[in-house]
């Protein structure tokens, strides 16, 4: 059993931020803050996993009230010590369990962190875990990849997603499962501590957009959109990623569905 916590530690949370840079940089955080801020629609907001505070913190300084679910206690500390960090109230748990309280106008949960629950009935349990959080008609945002199994040639099980001096990513595919480890590969002049390679391993069970459609009706959920990224661009065959956008019912809808 993967121990989370464990996982994204004071190393992972050290290494989390990388300022003006990668999933940092301007033209990623810009467009995300802008189409979240919208959808908020002047309400209040909750993000599961808010991490170090990446989108947070800017939507929080956009004008939107923003609160969050972390499971890590290092990210938390992390978060704590940003400027515009004491605006955010933030509840250390699981995202599938965990209350930041109600009648939220919008919850999100981005940069494929879904995935880190590494069951269908976790992913499934933070579906309705958001629809608690929400007022009626309110949206559950989800950023997540496409798993690019079509990639991978015959008989071999991994694919690699990035390759620049410095660094690897391997995925490596359990498809009975549905279970995927991203191989992260540091080397050269860049790594500080001496060694000549630094290898670590992230696991996540990825979700077909269709399975993910499912578990949003299971909540009470409709897709209300779908784009290939924040800019809005279409979702095709081809997308390698999808930002989806889910309502949910008014009550009287909800109850007479079940």
């Amino acid at each position: 059993m993967i121990n989370q916590q464990q996982l994204w530690d004071d190393e992972a949370a050290g290494k989390y931020d990388t300022p003006g840079e990668g999933m940092f940089s301007p033209e990623v955080l810009g467009p995300t803050v802008e189409v979240l801020s919208e959808l908020a629609g002047g309400g209040p907001a909750v993000e599961f996993a808010i991490d170090t505070g990446r989108v947070a913190i800017p939507l929080s300084q956009a004008g939107v009230h923003v609160s969050g679910l972390e499971l890590s206690h290092a990210m938390i500390s992390r978060l704590r010590e940003k400027d515009g960090a004491e605006a955010i109230p933030v509840v250390q748990g699981d995202m599938t369990e965990a209350v930041a309280g109600d009648s939220f106008s919008l919850a999100f949960l981005v940069f494929n962190t879904i995935a880190n629950l590494l069951t269908q009935e976790d992913q499934v349990r933070c579906f309705q875990n958001a629809a608690n959080h929400l007022a009626p008609g309110g949206r559950f945002v989800i950023e997540l990849w496409v798993p690019q199994l079509r990639s991978s040639p015959p008989g071999h099980q991994g694919t690699v997603e990035v390759s620049r001096p410095g660094y690897l990513l391997v995925d490596t595919f359990d498809v009975l499962n549905q279970h995927v480890i991203s191989h992260h590969v540091g080397f050269g002049p860049e790594l500080s501590d001496g060694r000549e390679a630094r290898i670590g391993g992230t696991p996540h069970r990825y979700i077909w957009p269709s399975e993910l459609d499912l578990m949003a009706k299971l909540a009470g959920f409709e897709l209300e959109s779908r784009w290939a990224d924040w800019d809005g661009s279409d979702f095709t065959g081809e997308s390698r990623s999808h930002v989806s956008v889910y309502r949910l019912a008014a009550a009287e809808s909800r109850l007479k569905e079940f």
